[in-house]
């Protein structure tokens, strides 16, 4: 019976410990998701920064796994090519070592130092859960949530630690026990394979370290028992992120997942020969059938990843190689249709931060294409052609296609968004997107008013030309605001849309009145007539969509705007706002004015 309580307090404590990880690593990333995709997409040049950047980033989100599986998305979302990724995955084994490091905090000797004491994880676990709960559930801001998070998350993760330290306190007598570890000690290869087993399992080489370093509470773990087992941890998690990689992923993404296979083996049988020459040739004699603490395994585990690192570094070609040679191309193998759209990965999908600066960039590409679309489809009045109305349509495609991938990727994507200004972005995106489609679907509307125009041999008055041309300029003016605004997420650039809309609405109201006056004079023919009228209704509705994209765009940072666009927009326009005012006077001066003196 004490057996059985004992294992149901460890497997309580590993619980434990799994969640303060798993909340620690969420609020590192909600905290820190841009800054990674920067840090990973620019500070890898060369193989030691690839190195590094793996390093940082992997201490920052506390897991080597979310690092590799990070980076495996922006290689197939083009960010980084495979032997960047592979530098860093070199970088991940080495980052996942500081929580070992943190862990050996356990083994500090406090007596008569109250400094050291708060240190010690008995009182800085619950200084920490009580910070968190007071940023999580009292501070309104979304970074200090993080905070909590974070604080939260490093909390649970000592109660664990220390729930697996009790329940395993009475091993330290127990002769079973004892005489497994002997069993262990003379059989390495045996000590190898299980920490892969239970690293499988468990899904954690941190949490399988971590209960090594409990389990060095007993007094009775020594140095030839623990090393063979953190190297089978090691292979254990690359094993583990390899059949993550693998899973509806590019050839370049499974090769780096059998890169970090190749790495941790080579380093594991690389560390056997040496560990076998240094106690043969009688290196530190004390330290092999020696206890140790959770110290000594933290450093082992350090030891062994930056030095297999070190080494491997400069092979990192023949790394590449290899997977290469393991993982060969398909040669019947089809691309991506659209390039572009393999940004889209699930497995960005654990850092939402950098899955929306994907889709926000894939949205920004969709403005570009339909303004694109739009100036080509207007040039189809002046001179109809056959080949720019055939790349009218090829666009038309790509954008109906670029609309279905990043609505279902969003959809896909909301169940893992857990901050509000992600919620935010999200949902601008979802609404933006379809607003820039509709766009696109202007600009087929405008081919087919040009062909029926060319058919019909329907030609437009001098005046009616040249009304046309300034609404255009107009029109061109107020799609490249649009694409300003979402790519550099300016406020300032989104306000200047809607002054600009309510002038095209006022250029359209006149020019329909203008132009029911020459059919009634005769001036126009009744079809040319109707045409002109078509143009204009789906130039109004470009602006429109225009506009509804800007009031998105304020409505993310801006919740009174997102909670009403119509109240807004009414508040707005009768508004005395002198910036609004003066920018609308502006473009009334550079559009609707001389419009109106065309004779």
């Amino acid at each position: 019976m004490e057996t059985i309580l004992m294992i149901i307090k460890l497997l309580g404590g590993l619980a434990m410990f799994l969640y303060g990880m798993e909340i620690m690593g969420d609020g590192l990333k909600q905290g820190s998701g841009n800054t990674l995709k920067n840090v990973l997409g620019k500070l890898t040049k060369n193989v030691f920064l690839g190195l590094l950047t793996g390093t940082l980033v992997t201490a920052v989100i506390q897991s080597s796994t979310a690092t590799i599986v990070l980076t495996v998305g922006l290689l197939g979302a083009g960010i980084l090519n495979l032997r960047q990724a592979v530098s860093i995955v070199l970088g991940a084994n080495i980052g996942t070592t500081v929580t070992a490091q943190i862990i050996r905090l356990m083994d500090i000797d406090s007596t008569g130092n109250s400094i050291l004491a708060f240190f010690k994880p008995d009182t800085l676990a619950p200084v920490a859960l009580i910070i968190g709960i007071i940023c999580a559930m009292f501070l309104k801001k979304e970074k200090a949530k993080n905070v909590g998070m974070i604080a939260l998350g490093f909390g649970i993760l000592f109660m664990g630690l220390l729930g697996m330290t009790d329940a395993v306190e009475p091993l330290s007598s127990s002769k079973a026990f004892a005489d497994v570890l002997a069993y262990f000690t003379d059989m390495p290869l045996l000590g190898i394979l299980t920490g892969l087993v239970l690293t499988v399992i468990v899904q954690s080489s941190s949490a399988m370290v971590g209960i090594l370093q409990a389990l060095s509470s007993t007094g009775v773990m020594t140095f030839d028992l623990v090393y063979p087992i953190i190297m089978g941890i090691n292979l254990g998690t690359c094993v583990t992120t390899a059949l993550v990689c693998s899973i509806g992923s590019s050839k370049d993404a499974k090769r780096t997942g059998i890169v970090h296979i190749v790495f941790n083996t080579v380093g594991t049988i690389f560390f056997m020969i040496l560990m076998a020459v240094l106690r043969n040739v009688g290196f530190m004699p004390k330290l092999w059938g020696g206890t140790v603490d959770s110290g000594i395994i933290a450093n082992f585990q350090t030891i062994f990843n930056l030095v297999t690192a070190v080494v491997l570094l400069p092979f990192t070609g023949l790394l590449v190689k290899i997977a290469c040679a393991i993982v060969k191309d398909d040669k019947q193998e089809e691309g991506e249709k659209y390039p572009e759209l393999a940004a889209l990965d699930s497995k960005l999908m654990m850092t939402p931060p950098i899955a929306l600066a994907e889709v926000t960039k894939i949205a920004v590409n969709m403005a570009c294409l339909a303004q694109e679309s739009i100036s080509l489809s207007l040039k189809q009045f002046k001179e109809f052609d056959v080949e720019r109305s055939v790349k009218i349509n090829e666009t038309e495609d790509k954008l109906d296609c670029f609309t279905d991938r990043s609505e279902n990727y969003l959809i896909e994507l909301s169940n893992h968004l857990k901050a509000e200004s992600d919620k935010r972005q999200h949902s601008m995106l979802m609404q933006c997107i379809r607003d820039l489609e509709r766009i696109g679907d202007y600009a087929t509307n405008f081919d087919e008013f040009a062909k029926k125009k060319a058919d019909t041999e329907v030609n437009f008055s001098k005046v009616a030309k040249k009304e046309l041309a300034i609404i255009e300029d107009a029109i061109t003016e107020i799609l490249r605001l649009t694409i300003e605004a979402m790519k550099d997420e300016n406020d300032y650039v989104a306000r200047r849309i809607e002054p600009l809309e309510e002038v095209i609405d006022d250029m359209v109201l006149l020019l329909k009145n203008r132009h029911t006056d020459r059919l009634c004079q005769g001036v126009c023919s009744i079809n040319g007539g109707l045409i002109f009228m078509d143009i204009l209704t789906y130039l109004e509705r470009t602006a429109d969509q225009c506009s509804n994209i800007a009031m998105f765009l304020l409505g993310k940072n801006d919740e009174e705007i997102s909670k009403n666009h119509h109240l807004y927009m009414q508040e707005l326009h009768a508004s005395t706002d002198q910036s609004y005012l003066a920018e609308q006077e502006n473009r009334r001066a550079q559009y609707l004015t001389p419009l109106k003196n065309l004779k």
